[in-house]
This record gives structure tokens, sequence and C-alpha cells, in this order.
């Protein structure tokens, strides 16, 4: 089992969830529910993984509150 980090979005105008996982090209998707998000980027990562563990572009670190005067 490979486990992942999605940065996770909701749409304004649809209302839907999208999400990418970083470091992987074209591992994004979108969904009406958190549930349906996840089960659509794991779908994903295992068609991007089929042929091996990728390296992976970039890597999540986490995230930043940015003060702006």
């Amino acid at each position: 089992m490979h486990q992942y980090t999605a940065v996770i979005e909701r749409c304004p105008d649809t209302s839907l969830y999208v999400g990418y996982v970083p470091g992987f090209p074209c591992a994004h998707s979108q969904g009406k529910t958190l549930e349906e998000l996840n089960a659509n980027l794991a779908e994903v990562v295992a068609m991007l993984i089929e042929d091996g563990e990728p390296d992976l572009d970039t890597e999540f670190v986490g995230t930043q509150a940015v003060l702006v005067p």
C-alpha cells in the first residue's frame, strides 16, 4: 500500500472538491464529496504507478500563513 498527500480545494463556482498530488504530473481530479475525490485520485495515481514508482517532481511540505500588511 502506498500513501501520498493530496492538496484539496473547493471550487466556488461548481462546489466540487478539486485535488492534486504534488509531484505527480497529471495526478489531479475532482469529486462531489471528499470520498469521491479520494477514490478518483487513488484511481489516477494507481494508473500512474502501474509501471513502477515514479520519481516525484516535487514533495509536499505543508502550508504556511502569509501575513500581508
